[in-house]
């Protein structure tokens, strides 16, 4: 695998490259700033771009602008967005151009070296994974009009670990039940939300798109 960072930190890009170069990745290449992301993109074509949010010149959102043209000019390359903080914008408006391959982490993530590694690579072959603090700050809002308020606790959990990208295997093991229960729950998580069985869509991918989007709007 091969990745492109653009971080404005060199301690935080040095770090990267390096426990991702143990973990057996490549970095093709490497900015400071935003707008040098789609110059390493369009001569690299990676596998993955890493990309900080908030980068020079003004410490705003270039990095985010950057990822969101990146998938605008190439379509499906993934991206991994890592942030200092909870900011639910940012989020959606990345997943909200297309849920797959991406992923939304704060950087105290990186510090577990095996599941951000393990991010890395889900978000690469075309996963979703988004930062349990994000989730949980959108799970925290409920409104008496939205079909997220009929979901049971359980199914709202399981929501959740669908919006990180586990597979029903993994929030089997995560919740300690069996897959066949996890199922279930993701079964009544689609008929309560309203996703019906459609060709070319993903329920799974529209139903975190549907609990993102309206917890954030």
């Amino acid at each position: 695998m091969r990745v492109v960072i653009a971080e404005d930190s060199v301690l935080l890009r040095e770090g990267l490259v390096r426990l991702l170069g143990d973990a057996g990745i490549e970095t093709a290449a490497t900015v400071g700033d935003g707008p040098g992301l789609l110059g390493i993109v369009e001569e690299h074509a990676p596998d993955l771009a890493i990309v900080d949010v908030r980068m020079p010149p003004s410490f705003t959102d270039e990095g985010l602008r950057a990822a969101l043209a990146v998938r605008e000019r190439r379509p499906g390359t993934p991206i991994l967005v890592l942030s200092q903080y909870v900011e639910e914008r940012y989020a959606t408006d990345l997943i909200g151009g297309g849920a797959e391959g991406v992923g939304y982490l704060l950087k105290e993530r990186v510090a577990d070296v095996a599941e951000f590694i393990d991010a890395v690579r889900r978000i690469a072959a075309g996963g979703t994974v988004i930062d349990p603090e994000v989730i949980g700050q959108l799970l925290g809002r409920r409104r008496s009009d939205d079909p997220l308020e009929s979901l049971t606790p359980r199914e709202r959990e399981v929501l959740g670990l669908m919006a990180q990208g586990r597979s029903n295997g993994a929030i089997a093991a995560d919740l300690v039940v069996t897959e066949g229960a996890v199922e279930k729950h993701i079964s009544n998580i689609f008929m309560k939300l309203h996703l019906q069985p459609a060709q070319g869509g993903h329920r799974r991918v529209m139903a975190v798109l549907a609990y993102l989007g309206r917890a954030a709007g």
